[in-house]
Order: structure tokens, then C-alpha cells, then sequence
């Protein structure tokens, strides 16, 4: 079978399992590129680098190196001799560009709007998740040393390394995708790639209840009210529950006349207010040196006059700080937290508290949290793949040695459809909350219909 009709039934076999959104059928040819499509592919790259000045390159705008590229590439396809026709030659030139500009063969998966996560298990097997649901592409590196290649690229990018002394490392792209890969000796099949992607234009209230269901209206309008009456919240959720997308969101009601300081591992928040300073933390480097951590941002942020703190997860010592930070002034900070239930949550802090090794009493940890944090909500991902918020509950202070809650909204699961949804309803515990008091104050009303527990809301 001649390279045109390789490439002709790949394109017809392989379906649209990987096409983004957006993209044409003569886009989507590369994903699902033969092993003659590769090695053309792989010449024509290897040409390129011979002829090319890349130390001229480095200073052309990528506009004008995009087209030195294609233009380069069209002549060296002239002296081909398999014949390629418009959309073949096309296609080619584009894959090539990605391979010198971009990822590479994930380039279009980067550029699809509808693709949440990229999984590189190996050379060969790439997943990406849509609607919270895992698919198989056909989308695949020539080798391993190409994944390599590319892996090395994305982290350079960020000026970090990585190689057998340091083979794993966590990064932010300049989109501001968290990227993380795993070389060997740690990774035992190969090269290893998570890229976690984030909404060019993030998303807002009214999208989880109007569009995504993850939470009613009447959900919706506390937790705003909450934001707005500096009531400190932490958001409890398991990996890829939306507990990030909830905390952006609910920081968007924060009055633009605030001052906001946040501080997360790996920056993704997108806050949009006026005064909002942006804080990261810092990997030791390959001499060991150099790390700056997230409680030493907390403290550092104390001293720079915050309004709001908002940490992107707390998930060490810095568990003392922020909480000494919510009981001294500085109410109305957010942070997530992984954990399955609210009740959970409050053990992993008080565990976290231990990292500190402060020594202090139980009783006197539980005080700390009861006293710092008033509203825990939880949010989760079902298997279905759709998340919600499935509980509400605030801390009402301490019964002996408890940190005593109640909760105020929840999810409950009823079933599964045909279809593989999962089914249930949200609704009010009939408990009115004490925040409400505080709510009032700064002009936030809550009706009394808003508890009602007869009334369930899909």
C-alpha cells in the first residue's frame, strides 16, 4: 500500500475519536498518521534542523518562522519522490510546524476547547478526558525518545529540568496548564506525561447551575452571599472534583475594593478582581537549595496587607498559618482541601497541624479549626463523570472534644439511568444556618422558602 493510501484509510478508519473541536477532517489527518506518514514526517524534521540557522530562528517572530518553516518544507517535498496532493502536503507542513513550535503530536489536542486533561501513559497511549469521561485517542509519538524530546521542550520552556538525578517534575505552561511528567528510572514503561488544562475564559456561576447542574440556584445564591460577608470556606473534594473551578468562582465575588493575595503549588486561579497579587511556590533546585514553600508564602502574605487570603490547597504546615490568619483578622480566605466528606476534612487538618510539630493538645486544635473556619463545602465527581456540590455544612463550634457541624444543603444519590447518569436531587436540610445573622448584616437575606426540605431539586 503506497503512503497516499496508508494515509487515506487512517483517516477514514480512525473516526473522530481525538478531532477537535473546530478542526476539519484534513486537520485531523496527523493523530492518526501510518508508520510512512511518521517517517516522512521524522526526514522532513531531520532536513529542517540541518538547513535551518537556529540560532537565526531564535530571533523571527513566530509568524514569520511559521511560514519559513512551510516554506522550507514545500522545497524539500519537491525533492520527495513519493507525490503528495494539497491536503497531504498541508497537513504535513502543519504537523511539522507543531513539531518545531509546539508538542507535537498533542498540539491539537492543546488547542481543543473541549479537553479537560491529557494523559501520556506511553509513547502510544495518549487519553484525554471530555465531560469528565476518559477516552483513547489515536493520537501517538513515533518513539519514546520523541516523548522524551517533547517532555524535555515543555519543561524547558518553564526553566526547569529534568533528567535521571531529577526525573519527575511539576510545572505551570505560560497558558497556565499544570503539566506533570515522569521519566525513568521512575517510570518503569516509559516516559510519562499529565497535562491539566484550564478555560481560556473561566467559568461562572450561572454555567454549574444553568448548564452543568453541579449546584441549585438557592446553593448558589449562600455561597455568594458567603463570599461577599467574608465568611472563611474550605472547599473539600477528591482529584478532578471541580474544588479549584469553585474556589475561582467564588472568588469572583469578592468586592473589587479588596486587596487579595494568593497562594497556591502551581498557579491556576484566574481571578479577575482589580487588586490581586499572585504568589508561587518554588522547587528546591538540583543542589537542594532554593525551595520556598507554601507556609512561608502564608507568612510572607500576612505582612503585605491582605484583605482576603486565598490558598489554591493547603496540604501541609502551612495549616497553622492560615488558620492563625483566619482567627487574627483576615476573614473571608478560601482554600481547598482533598478529602471524601467534611468530616474528613477536618482530620486532615488537624493532621496537618501535626506537621508543624507544635505540640499542641487535641482540644486545642479542633478550638483553632472551629473557631477559623465556618463553612466546609464539599463537591465531587460522579461516575458519570458530571461533579457536585454534594454537601453544605457549617461548623457550629465545639461539644467536648468535637468539632460539632450542620449540614444545610446536600446531594442524594437515588439511582442510575439507562444511559449511565447518575440520578438524584438536591435539597434543603431544613436547618436554617447561624451565618445568617452575619449575611444580614452586610445585606445578603436569605428566605426562609430557601430551607424548606420538601422541596428537591434535580
Amino acid at each position: 500500500m503506497s503512503f497516499r493510501e496508508q494515509l487515506s484509510a487512517v483517516e477514514t478508519d480512525a473516526g473522530a475519536t481525538a478531532r477537535p473541536v473546530g478542526h476539519s477532517a484534513e486537520q485531523a489527518v496527523s493523530p492518526f498518521a501510518s508508520d510512512a506518514y511518521k517517517l516522512l514526517k521524522e526526514r522532513m524534521h531531520l532536513k529542517l534542523l540541518e538547513r535551518f540557522d537556529l540560532a537565526a530562528l531564535e530571533t523571527l517572530k513566530p509568524d514569520v518562522l511559521r511560514q519559513e518553516i512551510s516554506t522550507m518544507t514545500t522545497r524539500l517535498l519537491q525533492e520527495e519522490p513519493e507525490a503528495l496532493n494539497d491536503i497531504e502536503r498541508r497537513t504535513l507542513i502543519r504537523d511539522i510546524q507543531h513539531e518545531m513550535l509546539g508538542f507535537g503530536p498533542i498540539e491539537l489536542l492543546m488547542a481543543d476547547p473541549s479537553v479537560s486533561d491529557i494523559l501520556v501513559n506511553s509513547h502510544e497511549k495518549i487519553y484525554v478526558e471530555r465531560r469528565g469521561r476518559l477516552e483513547l485517542t489515536n493520537v501517538s509519538f513515533t518513539d519514546e525518545k520523541h516523548l522524551l524530546r517533547i517532555i524535555d521542550k515543555i519543561v524547558s520552556l518553564v526553566g526547569r529540568r529534568i533528567d535521571e538525578s531529577s526525573p519527575m517534575v511539576d510545572a505551570r505552561l505560560p497558558d497556565g496548564s499544570r503539566v506533570n511528567a515522569v521519566i525513568a528510572p521512575v517510570a518503569l514503561d516509559g516516559p510519562m506525561m499529565s497535562i491539566r488544562r484550564f478555560a481560556k475564559i473561566p467559568l461562572r456561576m450561572e454555567n454549574l447551575v444553568d448548564e452543568l447542574k453541579t449546584l441549585t440556584p438557592q446553593m448558589a445564591k449562600m455561597l455568594e452571599g458567603l463570599a461577599q460577608a467574608k465568611v472563611n470556606m474550605l472547599i473539600s473534594g477528591g482529584t478532578g472534583a471541580g474544588k479549584t473551578t469553585l474556589l475561582n468562582i467564588l472568588s469572583g465575588f469578592i468586592p473589587p475594593s479588596e486587596r487579595i493575595i494568593t497562594i497556591e503549588d502551581a498557579a491556576e486561579l484566574q481571578l479577575q478582581q482589580p487588586h490581586v497579587a499572585r504568589m508561587e511556590t518554588r522547587p528546591m533546585n538540583i543542589e537542594g537549595k532554593g525551595e520556598i514553600t507554601q507556609r512561608a508564602l502564608v507568612r510572607n502574605a500576612l505582612r503585605m496587607r491582605p484583605d482576603r487570603i486565598v490558598i489554591g490547597e493547603v496540604r501541609g504546615a502551612e495549616a497553622v498559618d492560615m488558620l492563625q490568619a483566619m482567627n487574627t483578622g483576615h476573614e473571608g480566605s478560601l482554600t481547598t482541601i482533598h478529602a471524601n466528606t467534611p468530616r474528613d476534612a477536618l482530620a486532615r487538618l488537624e493532621n496537618m497541624i501535626g506537621m508543624a510539630n507544635l505540640n499542641l493538645p487535641h482540644r486545642t486544635v479542633r478550638q483553632q479549626i472551629a473557631s477559623a473556619i465556618t463553612v466546609i463545602v464539599q463537591v465531587l465527581r460522579l461516575v458519570d463523570g458530571r461533579r457536585k456540590v454534594t454537601s453544605i455544612q457549617e461548623i457550629t463550634g465545639m461539644e467536648g472534644e468535637v468539632v460539632t457541624m450542620q449540614e444545610i444543603f446536600s446531594f442524594h444519590q437515588t439511582g442510575m439511568g439507562p444511559d449511565g447518569q447518575v440520578r438524584g436531587h438536591f435539597h434543603a436540610t431544613g436547618v436554617r444556618p447561624k451565618f445568617a445573622e452575619r449575611l444580614h448584616a452586610y445585606g445578603v437575606e436569605l428566605p426562609d422558602t430557601m430551607f424548606d426540605p420538601s422541596k428537591h431539586y434535580e
